[in-house]
Order: C-alpha cells, then structure tokens, then sequence
C-alpha cells in the first residue's frame, strides 16, 4: 500500500524549491542592539537597525530602533529614525519620530518629523536626494559673497546720514 515500486525508487528525488528572483522582496537584515559595526553597510535590501554603525548606510530602507545609531551619511530610498544620527541623512522619503536625535542636515523628497525629535542640522528639499551629493549647503556663519544679492529689502541696513 505505501511501499514504491524498483523503478520509482531508481528515480532521483527533485527539489521543488523555486529559484529566487531578482528584485524580489527580501527578508529585512536585521543588526541586533548588542552589534557595532566600522565600516561601510551596503545593501540593497531592507535593513533594520538597533545595533550602531560607524560608517556609511547605503540601503533600500532603513528602520532604525530607539537603541540603533549611525554616525555616517545614510543613502536610502526610505528611512525612518528613532535612534541616534551623527551625518547627513539623503533620503527620499524621511520620517524622525519623537525619540530621534539628528545632528547634520537631511535631504529629502518627502519629510515627516514627529513633536520631540531632535534636530542640529539643517532640511533640504530634493527632487533627487539619492543620486549624489548636492552642492554644499551655505553655512549660517559664514557670510555670502555678495550679502545684500539675497537679504530681503526690510532687512537690509539704511545708509548712514552723511
């Protein structure tokens, strides 16, 4: 009743087991909050981070825990921070929720910033956040060139009274 004949048995045993497809969903990787990593992270996948990163994440998504950190630049197409950022963040879509803490500017396409998240830095808007880097940001401190070219009229200085 349950026994296979000789011809079967000379059969050999297929796997069944479809090839994995390119571009297909992946498992998250995941980085535990017991591990810290120097150097660069690079995929192409989704990485959750609760661990910290010295380094640059470069990333399909990234999801960082309450516990994770990055000092680095992050390139992804989404990225959502609960942790700890020392650099700059370029993503399309960002979203800093009440616990993160940034320090550098975020360039994004889109942004959502929860009350109580912690910013030292600056946002820019970006129809192309990912795709290199953009021209360096003017700095709060050091002056322009030509000051009175981008100072609004009201706040530009009268002359003195000769």
């Amino acid at each position: 009743m349950f026994s296979k004949s000789k011809e079967e048995m000379k059969k050999p045993v297929s796997n069944n087991t479809p090839a994995p497809r390119s571009g297909a969903a992946t498992t998250p990787s995941l980085i535990a909050s017991d591990v810290q990593i120097e150097g660069n992270v690079r995929t192409n996948g989704e990485l959750q981070l609760d661990g910290s990163i010295t380094g640059d994440v470069s990333c399909g998504g990234l999801v960082m825990g309450e516990s994770g950190a990055v000092k680095g630049t992050i390139s992804a197409d989404n990225v959502t921070v609960r942790g700890t950022v020392k650099g700059e963040i370029r993503a399309r879509s960002v979203r800093l929720e009440k616990s993160a803490i940034v320090e550098g500017d975020v360039v994004h396409e889109s942004l959502s910033v929860e009350a109580g998240a912690k910013l030292t830095g600056r946002f820019a808007h970006s129809s192309n956040p990912t795709e290199g880097k953009a021209a360096p940001m003017a700095s709060a401190a050091a002056p322009k060139k030509d000051e009175t070219a981008e100072t609004p009229s009201f706040v530009k200085a009268k002359p003195a009274a000769e």
